[in-house]
């Protein structure tokens, strides 16, 4: 038989590729198009919180991003789980220095105090839901470390006006204040997962740029979903998609989040990430591992399959085995400078200071890759976080045991 199997792989890893770079082609054309559309007459009473521990990098300007949304029917929580943090003088400061020149209704500084059975976030979340105002119709979220463009929240509004939409969801993009290669890494790696995003099933739900409306998940639905809970997100978008609804992707709604990073830091917010996921949605993680694996072997795998075939001087269609890894290699570049097309068009105002992220996410792409797939890797062992300071021992999806409180955690 010789190696004629390994042209039916060869078929097969191409015929996958092209299907991934069309759909990323996709998501890029959906993200400009959708991106230039206006929220002119939908309007309901939203409550937006955003829980905060500690000062954040530009906190100042994220907070101050969060009181200057244009939206005409709004009230804002800011919820710290207790007075000592010194976010909360801090938040006070801000708010009373904004009072009266914002569009929000009502400003509130909320303590939520400690968080026993789940994470502090949700802790806090839950807290502020639990005494929303009257009339309330949506649920929005956001981080502190976010920094929210102007129309941020009249977008992320705009697609809940449609049943068929369960919530709506932004992302992040790390945008760095100083370049060092770890903070460029960090970027990088983020930007491949924000390009998964887009009109799709697959959508998660962000926790940082977030929406849903109460006549689907009231404060006691979300008691019931969070209640044991250490992902805001996760476990959201699974009770959304449960309801036969959709997350639906806001371009609008992807936000900036200025950060600097170390080695020790980038590899510790990845490994969380990645593993509050593999124990809240384990077959979403087990789809990125594999996703992983598919793309390093169809690129080098590929290509020692093609070195192999000369060096070795049997006969294989040099056509066919030249284009796994040509596609797969080419295909990584070609991705990296779409994404960052996209973020320059969505984030222009932090389009000069993204010039060197770009440029290490387009020509770094495949040593990036290798990271993220040692990132991933990193999680499949261990069920302890450290988060903002807190040390988390995940039991399971809805089953959080909150452990003695480390200093200087992230």
């Amino acid at each position: 038989m010789g190696w004629e199997w390994y042209n039916w792989i060869a078929i097969l890893l191409l015929a996958c590729q092209g299907l991934f770079l069309y759909q990323s082609w996709r998501n890029f054309r959906y993200a400009i198009h959708k991106s230039r559309r206006t929220n002119e007459y939908y309007h309901p009473r939203v409550l937006l919180t955003v829980p905060c521990k500690g000062i954040d990098d530009e906190f100042a300007k994220n907070i101050a991003s969060v009181l200057d949304q244009v939206y005409p029917d709004f009230v804002i929580h800011f919820v710290i789980e207790d007075a000592s943090d010194p976010a909360f003088e801090y938040l006070n400061r801000l708010v009373s220095s904004k009072a009266g020149r914002g569009h929000a209704c009502r400003v509130e500084v909320l303590i939520a105090g400690k968080g026993q059975e789940c994470s502090q976030k949700i802790h806090n979340l839950l807290y502020s839901c639990h005494r929303a105002p009257d009339g309330t119709q949506i649920f929005a979220f956001a981080d502190s470390d976010a920094c929210l463009p102007p129309n941020w929240l009249n977008a992320l509004v705009y697609p809940l006006r449609k049943d068929r939409c369960g919530a709506t969801t932004g992302y992040r993009w790390f945008v760095p204040r100083t370049n060092n290669l770890a903070t460029l890494a960090l970027s990088a790696i983020n930007a491949k997962v924000a390009q998964l995003l887009g009109n799709t099933m697959f959508n998660h739900l962000w926790g940082g740029s977030m929406a849903v409306r109460t006549d689907l998940f009231g404060p006691n639905d979300l008691e019931r979903i969070w209640r044991n809970a250490i992902s805001d997100d996760l476990g959201l978008s699974y009770a959304v998609k449960k309801t036969g609804r959709k997350v639906s992707f806001v371009p609008e709604c992807l936000v900036a989040s200025y950060e600097q990073t170390t080695w020790k830091g980038l590899f510790e917010f990845a490994r969380r990430q990645f593993l509050i996921t593999r124990i809240v949605t384990p077959g979403t993680w087990r789809f990125g591992l594999f996703a992983m694996i598919y793309s390093l072997l169809g690129s080098w795998g590929g290509l020692g399959m093609l070195i192999y075939g000369w060096l070795a001087g049997i006969e294989f269609n040099a056509v066919l085995w030249g284009a796994v890894p040509a596609v797969f290699l080419a295909g990584n570049v070609g991705l990296a400078i779409l994404r960052q097309r996209m973020i320059r068009m969505l984030l222009p105002g932090d389009a000069a200071t993204l010039r060197a992220a770009a440029r290490a996410d387009v020509w770094g792409t495949l040593a990036w890759s290798w990271l993220l797939f040692v990132c991933i890797l990193s999680s499949a062992f261990g069920r302890t976080i450290t988060w903002r300071g807190i040390r988390y021992r995940l039991l399971g999806p809805d089953h959080t045991q909150v452990l003695t409180p480390r200093s200087g955690g992230q």
